[in-house]
């Protein structure tokens, strides 16, 4: 196996909590999109509310492609990795974290599962204003959350392995439960593929 299985969603949908009960179901290294930014976002004074600043990405997605590249150069090649990512569609550095995350995987040869998480707006309010996250530098802002619910949409990378799951009325062990079997189906479908291709070249 080598996999490399894409949690996309909003702040607050609960990317973290479902990828450490997936990591229970599916042997993968959690690697978390808070592990690239808060090397960075320590160095601010941050209050999980106010804006930060626009330039300071550029340095997060530094720390991103350095620990990408260290994946494709040192991981063992049948280890399987869960990415969490706030992207968002439309958004140009969300595309790029994904194209980022994607150029990985093609490198590893692994195979690409992208999870779209959807939750409902009060749903979502009602997640983020945990206080607890604030000890892992993560927002806060109500109404931003409000607001990016009503105006954006979870970034949807048209890839042909992505799962849609609403996980608004799911605990984390049943949304991971749901994941883990689309992974497998996912990965049985391309193993049947090689072995088409195969059987196929040298007939």
């Amino acid at each position: 196996m080598n996999i490399f299985i894409l949690l996309i969603g909003f702040p607050g949908v609960g990317k973290l909590a479902i990828a450490k009960e997936l990591s229970l179901l599916f042997p993968a290294k959690i690697i978390d999109n808070h592990w690239f930014n808060n090397p960075i976002l320590r160095l601010l004074d941050d209050d999980g509310t106010s804006p930060l600043p626009e330039g300071i990405w550029e340095y997060t997605g530094r720390v991103r492609q350095a620990v990408l590249d260290a994946i494709v150069a040192y991981s063992a090649p049948s280890a399987n990795f869960i990415f969490t990512h706030a992207g968002i569609e439309g958004d140009q550095r969300s595309i790029r974290t994904f194209q980022q995350i994607a150029a990985a995987a093609e490198q590893r040869q692994a195979l690409l599962v992208p999870v779209r998480l959807l939750c409902d707006e009060d749903e979502l309010a009602r997640r983020i204003s945990t206080p607890a996250r604030r000890a892992h530098l993560k927002s806060i802002d109500v109404e931003a959350s409000r607001k990016r619910s009503r105006q954006a949409c979870v970034l949807d990378p048209q890839h042909q392995n992505t799962l849609m799951l609403d996980v608004t009325f799911a605990s984390p062990q049943e949304s991971a439960a749901a994941i883990r079997d689309h992974v497998l189906n996912a990965a049985g479908s391309a193993t049947a593929g090689h072995s088409l291709k195969a059987d196929t070249g040298s007939a």
